[in-house]
């Protein structure tokens, strides 16, 4: 009786499983690849843009790493459109995992001349750059966060520095920051190192809560100033660091690590998922880790209304107001993943290509998005609301941790 009553129960729960995967695929399909843009947004295309050119642009780049070296890849081509038109007055911000797989391997070692290859590409795109370069490290960089990650981020530190010495590679060393950097009179980037709270082995040495405290430092003293954060993880995503999944995922769980890894473990299957949305591996929200930096950053983000934080790692396009605050996920250089529609998502979109940001003065800033190939509509575009004390300011140095480097 009791083995009748298990497997009855159990064939239920199949049942109930399998229409509710169903259902998700149908969800998906129509919205799958396809931009989607909240109610509140709707009419994006009909609102006025301004009629003279911004003071300063930037553009977001997050997760180029695999890049193609044959001179054909869409994104780069389309990154090379942008800086020719934004010139000198123009920043472009790597948001982390700038070398896939593992970041870069040491000198005559396997994948040592696969990383250089497409590394090289990109530094040769943004060498050909008036304009200034912010480059952020990612869990990839670091050795996919393995104990000896922080080797592999020195390494690409100092190749940068040998092969585009001009660019700002941020936080040096691999510190956890912040740095700040003046990007223009009344903007103002400031760089996080995310990675470094999630990161296993060595790293360089900090208190994990002062960051944060000279973090709300930063932005109190720069009130006057629309100020830009950048930081590899995002805060906020409807993406796989998120917790969600297609349900192919559920179906064959193997293709979250290999995109061809169709081991088909209906059931089963759903158990990674499930892990990942509650439990997670380091490099998702859900993880301890993950959990204690994000909400530590989001305290101090949700004090200063209007400011813009920038992150990468989920491959999309996302966008999200909260708490008077700006979120975006610009992790689409160089590859795609899932990405779900709605939620607390204005703007989602699973598709390569990059933001980017137009400042046009205190109060008016434009969020952009660009998409291979080059020449395609826009499809999306929104003036970002301000916060309530941003004002021009006067530019300053470059500040480390709080005080300006010597």
């Amino acid at each position: 009786m009791t083995i009748d009553y298990f497997f009855y129960a159990s064939l239920i729960l199949a049942g109930l499983l399998t229409l509710w995967l169903a259902r998700r695929y149908v969800q998906e399909r129509n919205y799958r690849r396809r931009p989607y843009v909240a109610s509140t947004a709707h009419d994006w295309a009909n609102r006025p843009q301004p009629n003279r050119p911004p003071y300063h642009r930037v553009a977001l780049l997050g997760d180029p790493g695999a890049v193609a070296t044959d001179g054909s890849d869409p994104v780069l081509q389309l990154l090379e459109q942008w800086q020719q038109e934004a010139g000198p007055a123009g920043t472009v911000v790597l948001l982390g995992d700038n070398i896939y797989p593992v970041g870069l391997p040491a000198p005559h070692t396997s994948g040592r001349a696969a990383a250089e290859a497409r590394f090289n590409t990109l530094l040769a795109a943004l060498g050909r750059f008036e304009g200034r370069v912010v480059m952020l490290s990612g869990n990839h960089d670091w050795n996919k966060g393995r104990s000896d990650g922080w080797e592999y981020l020195r390494r690409q530190e100092a190749y940068v520095r040998e092969h585009l010495p001009t660019a700002h590679y941020l936080p040096v060393d691999g510190a956890p920051g912040p740095v700040s950097l003046q990007l223009a009179e009344g903007l103002l980037l400031i760089v996080f190192n995310t990675q470094w709270w999630v990161q296993n082995g060595p790293r360089p040495a900090a208190d994990p809560w002062r960051p944060f405290r000279q973090l709300r430092a930063l932005l109190q003293a720069n009130r006057h100033q629309q100020v830009l954060v950048a930081g590899h993880h995002p805060l906020y995503s409807n993406a796989l660091h998120g917790g969600k999944f297609t349900a192919k995922q559920h179906v064959f769980p193997l293709t979250t690590v290999n995109k061809r890894a169709y081991v088909p473990l209906p059931f089963i299957g759903s158990l990674l998922p499930l892990y990942r949305k509650t439990v997670g591996a380091a490099e998702d929200m859900a993880h301890p880790r993950y959990r204690r930096m994000r909400r530590r950053l989001l305290r101090v983000l949700h004090e200063f209304p209007g400011v813009i934080y920038a992150a990468g790692h989920d491959h999309n396009l996302q966008y999200f107001e909260r708490s008077g605050g700006h979120y975006l996920v610009s992790g689409a250089g160089s590859k795609t993943a899932f990405v779900q529609a709605g939620g607390q998502a204005t703007f989602v979109h699973e598709h390569q290509g990059f933001f980017g940001l137009d400042f046009y003065g205190p109060h008016e800033t434009w969020l952009r998005t660009y998409e291979p190939p080059t020449g395609t509509p826009e499809v999306f575009r929104l003036q970002l609301s301000p916060g309530s004390d941003a004002t021009a300011g006067p530019a300053a140095s470059v500040t480390y941790a709080g005080a300006p480097r010597p």
